[in-house]
């Protein structure tokens, strides 16, 4: 499909990958690009519309849905680790990776879906992880999100596709954002990831697979249950 003269939407736009999907939009020609945040002054790229958007708020994305009413290209990057531990602690990490991973992107997908549909099928692309198919001992609520991400991806794939509209799940490791600090691990580009997503949306295919490291464990899925130390987020 055309990025060039589209009207789109980014959720969690002020930092990191969301950002950097937002700046290749424009690069790619976007009409206008509506940066959802939280705080909406957190926004700061003049060529931005700052868009006040909780994913988890229904009356928030009903209103954006208002707001932006002929969106063809939807991005939902809006995410959050927890840091919820296996055997120990609180599970209110957990429950929030749930909410605004998974139970957010759900939200603002069926909420868009008719835009889309309107606006003649368009694109939706959900900003998934390598943990969609790895489960991790240190990250056990993230990883359960992304996957439930993933399995939702697949579904709204198969639903839209009769109005036409791209499904894009983007699958990546660690990524040189404020997320993965923590860790001296190789890590990819956020300008890489959006580079990549945007000639999915081009190309009309259906999954990034945006590092080395994602595609290896890609592969894996049909040799069966394997244990693995590896850290990847």
């Amino acid at each position: 499909m055309r990025i060039d003269g589209a009207v789109a939407l980014v959720t969690g736009a002020n930092r990191g990958i969301g950002a950097a999907f937002a700046q290749a939009l424009l690069y790619n020609g976007a009409k206008q690009v509506f940066a959802g945040a939280r705080n909406p002054s957190s926004i700061t790229n003049p060529r931005l519309t700052p868009i006040q958007l909780d994913v988890t708020d229904p009356e928030q994305v009903a209103a954006a849905v208002e707001t932006i009413g002929d969106a063809s290209i939807v991005i939902n990057n809006a995410g959050i680790a927890g840091g919820t531990g296996l055997l120990e602690g609180s599970l209110d990490g957990a429950r929030e990776e749930i909410e605004v991973n998974y139970l957010g992107t759900w939200s603002v997908s069926r909420a868009f879906a008719p835009v889309l549909a309107r606006n003649g099928g368009g694109a939706l692309v959900n900003m998934l992880s390598v943990a969609s198919w790895r489960s991790l001992a240190a990250a056990p609520g993230y990883a359960a999100s992304k996957s439930a991400q993933w399995s939702l991806t697949n579904a709204l794939r198969l639903a839209l596709s009769e109005q036409g509209t791209l499904v894009v799940g983007v699958h990546c490791g660690f990524v040189d954002t404020d997320l993965s600090a923590w860790t001296d691990a190789p890590k990819i580009t956020s300008a890489s990831v959006a580079e990549q997503t945007m000639r999915a949306i081009l190309d009309d295919e259906p999954e990034v697979l945006a590092d080395d490291v994602t595609r290896q464990v890609k592969a894996q899925l049909s040799a069966g249950v394997q244990r693995s130390d590896a850290a990847v987020v």
